[in-house]
């Protein structure tokens, strides 16, 4: 990924609460990092020689919208033209379970039209990301 043709951002639902909000965008982060690690960059020595792991080189904009929109967006996400973007959701569903294998087993018997949608991560080409996202304000 380079900064002048890609582009990452994260779409949180608005109207969730602030620890839920948190939540969602650390396990996303985490789960896009994994993702394209090579957007990561190398650790950092301060002066006084402490090291500071490697942040991400690419800025990641965290935008808002309701609901809906999210649904719509991630519905988009689903059509061969959106193909190739690197998308990771967090749902009501993954939320609801404490352990990993508790998710599986529960995302399994839930149809995917009936999540919703705490947020979705999408990095990847930047003419694409903007067409799903580009008129959405940023959560401040």
């Amino acid at each position: 990924m380079q900064a002048q043709n890609d582009k990452c951002v994260m779409v949180l639902d608005k109207d969730l609460p602030l620890g839920i909000l948190a939540n969602t965008a650390g396990i996303m982060g985490i789960t896009l990092g994994k993702h394209i690690p090579e957007t990561v960059g190398a650790d950092v020595l301060d002066k006084s020689g402490k090291e500071h792991l490697g942040i991400i080189e690419l800025p990641v904009p965290i935008l808002k919208a309701d609901r809906e929109k999210i649904r719509a967006i991630r519905e988009q996400l689903f059509q061969p033209e959106f193909a190739d973007l690197i998308v990771v959701d967090f749902s009501d569903v993954a939320q609801s379970c404490n352990v990993y294998e508790e998710y599986i087993k529960k995302a399994a018997r839930v149809e995917e039209k009936e999540m919703t949608y705490f947020g979705i991560g999408i990095c990847g080409a930047k003419k694409l990301v903007n067409k799903l996202t580009g008129s959405l304000p940023l959560l401040r």
